[in-house]
């Protein structure tokens, strides 16, 4: 006789049982997501560090030899940290163990055979040449396997062969799309941008030498004095009086976005109220060479008339007319004052300048125009001035 014997499972172990499979399940979706992961990155990471080898750079007329420009583009190419770039010394041994001939080897033909000999991915060639003052700066990216040229940049130079490092940086930034300064590009490669050491680098002084012209306004007292008839030791004057002279100008610190100046103006001021007031001013300044502003300040020696005396009410006295009214004989002079005098002796007045200004630049041609003040105990003086000027070099 059978006896039949059904076991049916528990609760808890039909739980335990679950939970154990599931657990295992999960481990081995964590063990293959962690192997795809790593396959993934081991595989971006092997298509990302492309071999490139960098020869020689064709150079015509500037102070760098083909292997040297070679060198200079590969140390760049380096801090770009894009790509696996064949150290110099693997790349002349290969080339010496196949035989390969690199000296004129700038054609993409050369290029690709030699590419797989050494076994490159990429190949960087190019040239840089002097024409007149512009140096003509040429990359090409070639793919070795394609056996196409993958991409060309070409940008013109100004004349300045001791940045040819910067250059090669900056055509590398190009080449593969990066971001360039876009202040240090404009330096390298506009004529007429503000001077700098980049865009003037055989200079180290440049002249902007120009007349100046404009108009100065007198207040306070010396206004006062200016207005008064000649009897009264005035000038029979308006206090607005046009004026004109040649500046000389002379950088002596010419680097970063500004340059440090040194301005000589000689000029006569007054003879449209029938005057002649001669001066020199001497300044010292800053220009910013991206803006075109600039601030500066020095003294300035005018000749002028004044005369000693002493005020009677409104009325000045001078110390002649004092001493020449038998009168006074015997009485003790009164305190005298130096004043603005038409009926007085010509004296060097000096006084101190503070200027501001902006220079506009229409290709070589450069309009300056600055406003100025001159502080004084017998009133302030300020006015306005503009001039013109061109380039004039001197090395």
């Amino acid at each position: 006789m059978k006896t039949e014997n059904n076991h049916t499972p528990s609760s808890s172990e039909t739980h335990s049982r679950s939970g154990f499979s599931g657990k295992a399940i999960m481990l081995v979706v964590l063990c293959t997501l962690w192997m795809l992961m790593s396959n993934a990155l081991l595989g971006q990471t092997t298509s990302v560090r492309q071999k490139i080898v960098v020869l020689n750079i064709d150079s015509k007329n500037v102070n760098l030899d083909p292997i040297q420009l070679g060198n200079v583009v590969r140390i760049e190419l380096e801090k770009l940290d894009s790509f696996e770039v064949m150290d110099r010394y693997d790349v002349a041994y290969l080339i010496e163990k196949n035989k390969l001939k690199t000296e004129n080897c700038y054609g993409k033909l050369c290029l690709v055979e030699t590419g797989r000999t050494l076994g490159a991915d990429k190949m960087l060639t190019g040239s840089a040449e002097l024409y007149s003052n512009t140096i003509v700066y040429t990359l090409r990216l070639i793919d070795v396997k394609e056996g196409i040229v993958e991409r060309t940049q070409v940008t013109e130079f100004l004349n300045n062969t001791s940045e040819l490092q910067t250059m090669s940086h900056i055509m590398l930034l190009q080449l593969f799309k990066r971001p360039v300064n876009a202040t240090l590009l404009t330096q390298l490669t506009k004529p007429y941008n503000y001077e700098s050491m980049k865009n003037n680098p055989n200079e180290t002084q440049l002249r902007l030498d120009g007349p100046r012209m404009g108009g100065t306004f007198f207040t306070g007292h010396t206004a006062d004095v200016l207005g008064k008839s000649r009897d009264e030791g005035g000038f029979d004057a308006q206090p607005l009086m046009f004026q004109f002279g040649y500046q000389f100008e002379k950088q002596y610190l010419n680097t970063g976005t500004f340059q440090a100046l040194f301005e000589f103006i000689p000029m006569v001021t007054g003879l449209d109220q029938g005057l002649v007031i001669p001066s020199m001013t001497f300044m010292n300044g800053l220009r910013s060479s991206k803006w075109g502003l600039e601030f500066a300040f020095g003294p300035s020696f005018s000749l002028v008339q004044k005369s000693k005396g002493y005020y009677v009410g409104e009325t000045f006295v001078t110390q002649g007319q004092w001493e020449a009214d038998t009168s006074n004989i015997g009485f003790a002079p009164p305190s005298y004052i130096s004043r603005l005098d038409s009926r007085g002796d010509v004296v060097l007045q000096p006084s101190f300048v503070f200027g501001i200004g902006k220079t506009f630049r229409s290709g070589n041609l450069n309009i300056p125009i600055n406003a100025f003040v001159v502080p004084g105990r017998e009133g302030l003086r300020y006015g306005l001035s503009v001039g013109y000027n061109a380039r004039n070099r001197r090395k």
